[in-house]
């Protein structure tokens, strides 16, 4: 340790008028005592401040420059060092050194600017400042062995998800190079191809994360990478199944290019992938596939073609599933398919196969997203089919509790998405429902929100039209009555939202006539 503090007391002074042995010999002393502690020699190499240093001899012509990007790779191997060496200027000088034909320099570059921008987001904004975007792209093209390309994807990597950074790599032509690597190893078995075409085809798809080069790449649905992407959904590669899969997941991003993928035919690919994957399929494939399916259907005129083309039954297939990722994604993909489709939700809310598996679901409680998602969708089964089978088949397949529990959801979304669902029950079938109702204890959890001053208008509003058709069931009736509702409701008379206070007459005229 006492050599390295003459080291760096050297390193700073030598600087100005150095000989290259001197320099050389100081530089080894920092690199062996970071083999030894890294850490505690990174912060004494901070301290010293001979970071700035380092920016200045990091110059092609050097002959220690492998050195010092070394030692910054491995000062940048610990997070707290990441910041100072943005601060101290090395980006800048280790961008350009990206031209160097010295393969070890180029190396300890690579390995430099990877650890640096490694998890920190402050020095990727630095990169968007620079032109890494492009000179990482064009030493990329010149690159022919499988290491050297790897070096660059681990820089390529954590720099691509800045989106500024993401735009800047598709317009300096990253992805032909991309997709250029995908055909030239798609065939192959060798480990190198097949590891370089998952690091690819994943690069690809972070690519598409991004909004603007997310939108650059799709060219109205003409582009030729959209195309080329297209082209992967039905390869033999799990590996390009799923990267394709989550390309049009990416893609499904905005109502326009949904629209434009449904009409040219990209549902029919993705069920044929999703038929491939049924029995003992790929989990992620599956998860990406049913991803996909589920944004092309939130636009509003996609849902019947969607419906139509046979989708809710591709996507039944894997009720049997016991992938929490995959239930989740079935359960949303069917929820945006019934968005006011009452003939399809209606069809849905009376399989009683489904419905039993949703109530089965909404006990997950090791899976709170699968949860969620099974109560919204059977609450969604009876507010868009408004179908007095549909509830028959809820109550009998014990869904009741579920919709009355997600009531008191911490969620106002969701709340509000039972209420609704519960109304109709009490409108439609009241009678079926009565007992399942009375032990789930509903009337309790009305008062108990119309009572609290945190609850949301909308749910202020949703209790009391249920409470009005809940007092048309005589034992119900009789808890609405020993419970004081009245003293509540006439307070929410004098609500702010004019809409609360209207239906607080309305119930309490009710309630006052039926006691």
């Amino acid at each position: 340790m006492d050599n390295l503090s003459d080291a760096l007391k050297k390193l700073k002074i030598t600087t100005t008028d150095s000989t290259a042995d001197s320099l050389e010999g100081c530089l080894d002393c920092l690199l062996q005592a970071l083999a030894q502690n890294n850490m505690e020699t990174s912060e004494k190499i901070q301290k010293s401040g001979v970071l700035q240093v380092f920016g200045s001899l990091l110059t092609p012509q050097s002959s220690c420059t492998a050195k010092v990007a070394n030692i910054i790779a491995e000062v940048a191997r610990n997070e707290f060092m990441r910041n100072p060496c943005v601060d101290a200027g090395l980006i800048p000088p280790l961008v350009q050194l990206l031209n160097c034909k010295d393969q070890e320099v180029l190396l300890q570059t690579g390995r430099a600017l990877g650890n640096i921008c490694y998890d920190s987001q402050s020095s990727k904004e630095q990169f968007a400042y620079t032109n890494i975007a492009e000179e990482l792209v064009k030493l990329f093209k010149k690159q022919i062995e499988h290491d050297k390309r790897e070096m660059i994807f681990e820089v390529l990597a954590p720099l691509a998800e800045n989106d500024v950074i993401k735009l800047q790599l598709v317009e300096a032509g990253l992805v032909e190079c991309l997709l250029e690597i995908v055909q030239k190893t798609v065939d192959s078995d060798k480990e190198d191809d097949v590891a370089e075409l998952k690091t690819a085809s994943d690069l690809m798809v972070l690519l598409l994360l991004g909004d603007e080069s997310m939108q650059k790449l799709f060219e109205g649905g003409k582009g030729s990478v959209f195309q080329r992407v297209l082209s992967w959904i039905p390869s033999n590669s799990h590996q390009l199944q799923l990267a394709g899969a989550l390309a049009i997941a990416n893609f499904a991003r905005n109502d326009g290019n949904c629209i434009h993928m449904v009409d040219n035919g990209i549902v029919q690919k993705l069920m044929d992938l999703l038929d491939r994957h049924v029995e003992d399929g790929n989990v992620t494939v599956q998860h990406a596939a049913l991803s996909a399916l589920r944004n092309l259907a939130i636009p509003v005129v996609n849902k019947a073609k969607m419906l139509s083309a046979g989708v809710a039954e591709a996507v039944l297939k894997f009720l049997r599933s016991e992938m929490p990722p995959v239930q989740f994604k079935l359960l949303g993909t069917l929820r945006m398919l019934i968005d006011a489709q009452a003939e399809a939700a209606e069809q849905l809310g009376k399989n009683v196969k489904l419905v039993e598996r949703l109530v089965e679901w909404c006990e997950a409680k090791d899976h709170a997203g699968v949860m969620g998602e099974s109560n919204r969708l059977l609450s969604a089964l009876i507010r868009h089919s408004k179908s007095k089978d549909v509830i028959r088949t809820i109550v009998q397949s014990g869904g009741i509790k579920h919709l009355v529990t997600m009531a008191t959801s911490e969620h106002v979304i969701m709340q509000n998405e039972a209420l609704v669902a519960l109304a109709l029950i009490a409108a439609l079938e009241l009678v079926t429902a009565e007992k399942d109702l009375e032990n789930a204890q509903l009337v309790q959890i009305l008062h108990r929100l119309l009572s609290d001053d945190r609850s949301a208008p909308e749910i202020k509003y949703n209790s009391m039209v249920l409470i009005c058709a809940l007092i048309g069931s005589e034992p119900l009736q009789k808890e609405v009555q020993s419970m004081a509702f009245l003293e509540v409701i006439s307070k929410l008379r004098s609500h702010e939202n004019k809409t609360v206070a209207q239906q607080a007459s309305l119930t309490e005229q009710r309630l006052a006539v039926e006691s």
